[in-house]
């Protein structure tokens, strides 16, 4: 059995394409999980869906310490990864924050957003993997509200604000819904160019369609949640599967026909009520062929 890679045929490896996200590793306990993560074989591959962490430090040891042991770990930003944080030695902004995380995942070999999409071989491919980086730009409101400001009242009406309104600065964009909207015109036009016999692992922080936030305890925290603008691309780009965390609510769900899996560990007072131990990472594709 041989694959597509690349521009030349190469044959398929037998490890599997893990994922895991929302590892917050400022915590003591996810710390711990963190540093047990390793791979079932030499030719697994990690993807990483954001919030490693908070501290540049934190993200950097986290990442450095898998690419360490996987045979490719691949990274797409969250919106805590983003967070310019008063104690944090690292006090860039914006775009520039992002840029140093970039530059420091190519400096240790994890593949980002701004790289060329890597061609999965293995068990269930070959697939594209693509990590993005969107954000979200306020779209996913609640029923009635028609603006984003209407939608942030609320929010702050009923005391559900996400800390990014006051750490995850825009910089140099006017506002965070006009860099999220950057991303999604560059990245449309990336993954328009992908090879289109090839199915794609879309890989985001946030999920690609609103109704995995339809179960959020506090729907007012939708609106922090993606954009609308994503919103056909499972279907437009050939989705064998789309991969996000940030609701903190592992499961696996479908939509027009294709698998969404949420792949979060979360925070230690979530995981420890679930009554059984974290399953991370997880398995994105099965060994009979890409889910389609």
């Amino acid at each position: 059995m041989r694959g597509w890679s690349g521009e030349a045929w190469s044959d398929v490896v037998t490890g599997q394409l893990l994922a895991v996200s929302d590892l917050h590793v400022g915590y003591p306990e996810n710390r711990r999980i963190a540093t047990e993560l390793r791979p079932g074989s030499d030719d697994d591959w990690l993807i990483v869906a954001g919030d490693v962490g908070e501290m540049a430090a934190d993200i950097e040891s986290t990442l450095t310490m898998l690419a360490d042991r996987f045979a490719k770990v691949i990274w797409a930003p969250g919106n805590h990864e983003l967070w310019t944080p008063a104690g944090d030695p690292l006090q860039l902004r914006g775009e520039e924050r992002y840029q140093h995380l970039v530059r420091m995942c190519r400096a240790i070999g994890v593949v980002t957003p701004e790289d060329e999409y890597p061609v999965w071989n293995g068990v269930g491919g070959p697939a594209i993997v693509a990590p993005l980086f969107l954000l979200y730009d306020y779209s996913f409101r609640m029923p009635g509200l028609d603006t984003k400001e209407a939608s942030l009242a609320r929010a702050y009406e009923t005391g559900v604000v996400c800390t990014d309104e006051f750490v995850l600065h825009p910089d140099p964009y006017p506002s965070r819904e006009q860099w999220c909207w950057a991303r999604v015109e560059r990245t449309e036009r990336r993954l328009a160019a992908c090879d289109p016999d090839l199915p794609t692992v879309l890989v985001n922080h946030y999920p690609l369609v609103r109704e995995p936030t339809d179960i959020l305890r506090y729907p007012e925290f939708a609106q922090w949640c993606g954009t609308d603008r994503t919103a056909d691309w499972h279907l437009r780009f050939r989705a064998a599967v789309a991969v996000y965390g940030h609701l903190h609510i592992p499961r696996t769900t479908w939509h027009d026909g294709v698998r969404f899996e949420e792949v979060s560990l979360g925070y230690p007072r979530e995981w420890r009520q679930r009554g059984q131990p974290p399953r991370v990472p997880r398995p994105v594709l099965t060994a009979v062929g890409v889910d389609r």
